[in-house]
């Protein structure tokens, strides 16, 4: 059933869409598989309730053992079903990996497990396997939250959207929205599409794709016809991303991208390729245990025989070589880096930044410098007007009526940023001026209140005067030399004055640089391609400590592999667009405003999808902490695997407290590893 525009405004906003029933055929067998494997008759936590079910029966057969006049018979049948149900899982495991030909840690402790039972040590044995299967439980519980965290994303766009043809609103899936379709988004619901609106203001909340806190407005652009293959160039105020919540007014919203290629749809494949890009540190434990673990075996193998060179029973040297293998197994190795870099990329891309992979998360935290592009980047892209200089008797108010009445007519881009800086401390609207003619390369002329008016560079007057006044020439050129664009203004036989522009810096540039500063980075580079003047003027400003202009793309790219020779590790932060070589070439590449922008999500190792240059200082710093989880699940896990062999060879430490210390390290460094999903900005 059709809908109409009215029909629309009465409904209650929090309507609900119809179910719909979501076959997804992209995912990924190996992800699929161990959350499968994990899953059984008591839904998702039946490892850990077996796990609990286990330490129940190992409690009660343990209390009994102390029991007087009972068969100790008694107690080991409730360490067997301990077994039985601390095992399953475990041996689930082992039988899975021997079937590809590994033999993996799960085999390692379910042959230790074994080996205590032979022994008549049941009650260690049980212990072992609880342990195990509690820590192999938390773990995945650990590893299933930071997923869920990442896969959150795909639940924030809405799966319908309220499609408007002419007067009528039918509601469809959001699959079947085309480019160029005009959606209707009522207040405070969540937006459907990428789009640009097209009817209507409204307050739009960007949390969810750029991490921003303060809603952003967003009004219609002033041509509905726009064509939507240039959206990416419009103004953010134009621009919504598919997955943000709209405020309290009604808005439509012409479609730009079909939902498969949505900013929200394209963040979460981006996101879920990045868990499979290893750290430095990850693939150093890797190698690690390339080697380790088949060394373990062959210890073990050799302690079986210790009874034939020192003089003990067969059951001694096996009892020793089964908590050596419990000792050595390497569990808390093995899920350290992987479980820190899933809760590190899970907690940048809730804030705003999206991190691929383990590499750039911890290289982020190591930089010694950064290299900065200008425009767009330091500064917000878009000349402004940055001064007024009366001339002659000229006021203030007078000199800005006459620049704004003129420039009016101009579509210089120069000309708008003048009248909207004018009016703007003018507070008033201006008539607009008459007879207006451009004089190409050097100015506008134009006839106001009955007088002629020359607006433009010194160009225009050394050609029309043959030179400029001392004076005047002067100003202008100390003007210039701080980086502004000067306009010079003349009126009938005088000059009245002068206006300047400047693509000025973000008004959170400095502070950011200051806390950069803060954190480490003790040299910040702008690369631009604008003269040297201006690049310094900006630097001083901001406090940049080096400013390099004039520079081509190549120029940039040999001007960072310049820094990397000198600094060692260094991040590129641009656009993403005429950056990406240099990128390329930095340690780690990072995309400012890379929301909506395809170029700048595939082309960095890092993108802030904010155009927000105060969301770096946060990602260096969760890289930081990171780093320094990382290392301490690294030190930690192979702190106990060096503690632990030593008093187990030697018989100092038995079978029970290797493996209170084996698998309390396991816990230990997944519980370390989920702290970073509460870090705070």
């Amino acid at each position: 059933m059709q809908k109409t525009v009215a029909d629309l405004d009465i409904e209650q906003t929090n309507h609900r869409p119809p179910t719909i029933v979501d076959h997804d055929h992209n995912y990924d067998p190996a992800t699929a598989e161990q959350d499968h494997a994990h899953r059984g008759i008591l839904g998702e936590k039946t490892e850990l309730i077996f796990a609990i079910i286990c330490g129940v029966l190992l409690a009660i057969g343990f209390g009994l053992s102390f029991a007087n006049g009972l068969s100790p018979y008694v107690s080991i049948v409730f360490y067997a079903c301990a077994y039985l149900f601390g095992g399953f899982y475990t041996t689930k495991e082992a039988i899975e990996g021997i079937s590809k030909g590994h033999f993996e840690i799960d085999f390692l402790m379910l042959v230790a497990a074994i080996g205590a039972a032979i022994l008549g040590q049941w009650a260690e044995g049980a212990l072992l396997l609880f342990l195990f299967s509690l820590g192999h439980s938390l773990e995945h519980h650990a590893m299933a939250k930071a997923k869920r965290s990442i896969a959150a994303l795909t639940e924030l766009a809405p799966k319908t959207a309220f499609l408007k043809t002419g007067n009528d609103i039918k509601e469809v899936k959001i699959e079947a929205l085309q480019t160029g379709d005009v959606i209707v988004v009522k207040p405070n619901s969540k937006i459907s599409a990428d789009g640009i609106v097209v009817n209507g203001t409204s307050s739009v909340n960007q949390a969810p794709i750029t991490g921003e806190s303060i809603p952003v407005d967003k009004m219609a652009v002033e041509d509905p016809a726009v064509d939507i293959t240039v959206a990416d160039k419009l103004d953010e105020k134009y621009r919504v991303f598919a997955g943000s919540i709209n405020g309290a007014e009604a808005i439509e919203i012409k479609v730009t991208k079909i939902a498969a290629d949505s900013t929200i749809a394209r963040l979460v494949k981006l996101v879920n390729e990045t868990q499979t890009q290893k750290s430095p540190t990850q693939n150093f434990t890797d190698k690690l245990e390339k080697y380790y673990v088949p060394s373990v075996l062959v210890l073990v193998v050799l302690l079986l025989f210790a009874f034939v060179v020192i003089d003990e029973p067969f059951s001694a040297s096996f009892y020793r070589a089964m908590a050596v293998l419990v000792a050595a197994s390497p569990c808390a190795l093995a899920i350290s880096t992987p479980s820190a870099v899933l809760s590190g990329v899970a907690r940048a891309a809730r804030g705003g930044v999206l991190v691929k992979g383990g590499r750039p998360l911890e290289e982020l935290g190591s930089l010694n410098a950064i290299a900065f592009d200008k425009t767009g980047t330091l500064t917000e892209g878009k000349p402004k007007l940055s001064g007024v200089y009366p001339l002659n008797g000229t006021t203030t108010e007078q000199l800005l009526q006459i620049v704004v009445a003129v420039e009016k007519l101009s579509d210089h881009p120069l000309a708008a940023a003048i009248v909207k800086g004018g009016k703007e401390q003018l507070g008033k609207e201006v008539p607009a001026a008459s007879n207006v003619l451009a004089i190409q390369g050097r100015g506008i002329k134009a006839d106001y209140e009955g007088t002629t008016v020359h607006v433009g560079n010194k160009e225009l007057f050394t050609e029309k005067n043959n030179s400029l006044p001392d004076d005047i020439n002067a100003k202008v050129e100390e003007l210039e030399s701080k980086g502004n664009t000067t306009m010079i203004v003349h009126q009938n036989d005088r000059f009245i004055g002068i206006v300047t522009l400047m693509d000025v810096a973000r008004q959170d540039a400095k502070e950011t640089l200051t806390q950069l500063k803060h954190v480490g980075i003790r040299k910040m580079i702008m690369l631009t391609g604008d003269n040297q003047k201006v690049a310094e003027a900006i630097a001083k400003e901001i406090g940049i400590t080096d400013a390099w202009g004039n520079l081509l793309p190549e120029q940039k790219v040999q001007a960072i592999e310049k820094l990397r020779s000198s600094e060692k590790k260094v991040a590129m932060v641009g656009d993403g667009v005429n950056d990406a070589p240099a990128m390329a070439k930095s340690t780690v590449g990072i995309a400012m405003g890379a929301a909506g922008s395809d170029v700048a999500l595939e082309t960095a190792d890092i993108a802030l999808m904010a155009d927000k240059l105060s969301n770096l200082p946060f990602a260096i710093g969760l890289s930081k902490k990171a780093h320094t989880i990382i290392r301490q699940n690294v030190f930690i896990s192979l702190g106990m695997v060096v503690l632990l062999i030593p008093l187990t060879i030697s018989g100092i430490a038995q079978m029970g407290p290797a493996v209170i210390g084996h698998e309390g390290s396991t816990i230990v460094v997944v519980m370390n590893a989920l702290r970073l999903l509460a870090y705070k900005k």
